[in-house]
């Protein structure tokens, strides 16, 4: 079935940048595009007419809430080592578990993926927490969200989280290393089991990768695995790298070098390399090496940056700065992170926080955000087929409605949604061809269903955090409100 869809603005593709096509018509048959711009001449089975929108090419998420979110737990709620947000020595041993059952983990799947459909995302590689786990992931897990993806319709990369080791917080709350090096290697074993059994699966739309969990919890043999089986598979890795200042003391006296360095050893400082964050280099003024050899490193190894600008901005930190690491030839992607799993929001503090880095307003565009959440990931992947509308590319499509009041007067479809939008103003998604979205519902899910189980799991996660802390915090309030509740000591 061809179809066609049209509205009042289209954000095409030249085979250099994106454009815009006024009052134009996307075609798509299959999973691919096959016209954009104005009167297809040829026969369509199918045409949509969503008036005052614009059509675009589905957002690309690097680094995906695929979780219900406990990262909101850490904002304005005191120290991570008296919150529970990391295992205490009580916890450890007492002796972890995870907070969830099987079941529950794949509806937190379910929930992220909806969500992330919600906001206009085509092509996701999902992050969670493994705080909340009695370990990492697995292999029958990810089955289960592979399964997901295909039923939802989202194109996702795919791969069960794993590491050597984790941080925990010591009874005189400090930070320490815990580590299991053999549980480590068994789940990198399930990693890539998981690839070469589902890269490809579901017509495509989910594919391989790996994902050890963050730099500083794995050891040298580890993520020398990886590496090579990165390398034989030629698949990409996604690496938590330079996302604090405690990541790189601990690695610089680990491993007796930055990060960076560490992996440019290793051999993962490569083009097929996602690195979240990227803050944190050499020469950085919260860390103790100095000079550029990291951002020499970043600039001449072809890896890609995904840029989270919305997680790190509310505890007062931020990328230095996005034009910078753009001008220098960087390759930078955007994800969320965090909740909400919108990446206009996130395009817009990542925007702000440039300028004001920047000082000045001529350095970064919002041209450049945008690139960053469609090409720019395309780039990261390494897909020419992702991230455009253009003849031949994927038909991951999604429309954004411009008739909201609170998007004002429209004077230019993006700038509108830049200023005053969100992610949940998608009314449409198609990925694939596929409609997975219409009229601002996900096909087939029952939303309210679905938040009902998700504050139903969100007490179970509250549990587990509590049971993480130390014995003398227990009784202790968790949730620090903004104000006091009348009547409550």
């Amino acid at each position: 079935m061809r179809t066609l869809l049209k509205a009042s603005c289209v954000v095409g593709f030249d085979g250099t940048s994106h454009v815009f096509w006024r009052n134009g018509e996307v075609v798509f048959s299959g999973d691919r595009i096959e016209f954009v711009g104005h009167n297809f001449p040829g026969h369509v089975d199918r045409t949509v007419d969503y008036g005052q929108a614009v059509i675009c090419p589905g957002f690309i998420d690097l680094d995906a809430l695929g979780d219900i979110d406990s990262g909101v737990l850490g904002v304005d709620n005191g120290s991570k080592f008296e919150n529970g947000r990391l295992w205490s020595e009580d916890y450890i041993r007492r002796g972890p578990q995870d907070a969830y059952t099987p079941e529950e983990q794949l509806f937190k799947y379910r929930y992220a993926f909806t969500h992330l459909i919600r906001n206009g995302i085509t092509t996701a590689l999902p992050i969670t927490s493994m705080y909340y786990r009695a370990w990492a992931e697995g292999y029958d897990e990810f089955t289960g969200v592979a399964a997901l993806a295909g039923e939802l319709g989202l194109r996702a990369y795919l791969g069960p989280a794993y590491m050597s080791g984790t941080t925990y917080a010591r009874a005189d709350r400090t930070a320490g290393q815990l580590w299991d090096e053999p549980r480590g290697l068994a789940g990198l074993d399930e990693a890539l089991r998981f690839f070469k059994d589902f890269d490809g699966a579901h017509g495509g739309l989910v594919r391989g990768m790996f994902a050890p969990d963050r730099i500083e919890t794995c050891t040298p043999e580890l993520l020398v695995r990886t590496a090579a089986a990165s390398r034989e598979l030629d698949a990409p890795v996604r690496l938590h790298c330079c996302q604090s200042a405690y990541e790189f003391e601990t690695v610089l006296r680990l491993r007796g070098t930055t990060p960076l360095g560490w992996l440019e050893g290793l051999g993962l400082l490569n083009t097929r390399a996602v690195l979240p964050h990227g803050i944190y280099l050499s020469g950085h003024p919260q860390v103790a090496e100095k000079g550029d050899a990291d951002w020499q490193r970043l600039i001449a190894c072809g890896a890609s940056v995904a840029h989270c600008p919305e997680v790190f901005i509310r505890s007062g930190e931020a990328l230095d700065s996005f034009g910078r690491y753009r001008a220098a030839g960087i390759n930078l992607g955007l994800g969320t992170d965090t909740w909400p799993p919108d990446l206009l929001q996130n395009m817009r503090t990542g925007l702000y926080a440039a300028r004001l880095l920047e000082k000045s307003a001529g350095q970064t565009s919002m041209a450049d955000l945008f690139n960053a959440a469609t090409l720019g990931g395309a780039k990261a992947l390494r897909r020419d087929d992702l991230g455009r509308l253009a003849p031949g590319a994927q038909a991951d499509i999604v429309v954004f409605d411009l008739t909201a009041p609170h998007l004002g007067p429209v004077f230019d479809p993006l700038k509108n949604l830049f200023l005053a939008g969100r992610g949940t103003d998608c009314r449409a998604s198609y990925i694939a061809g596929r409609c997975v979205m219409e009229d601002l519902a996900v096909v087939g899910v029952d939303i309210p269903a679905l938040q009902a189980q998700a504050d139903r799991q969100f007490e179970k996660l509250l549990a587990n955090q509590r049971a993480r802390r130390f014995d003398d915090t227990q009784q202790q309030r968790l949730v620090r409100p903004v104000f006091p509740w009348a009547g409550e000591i």
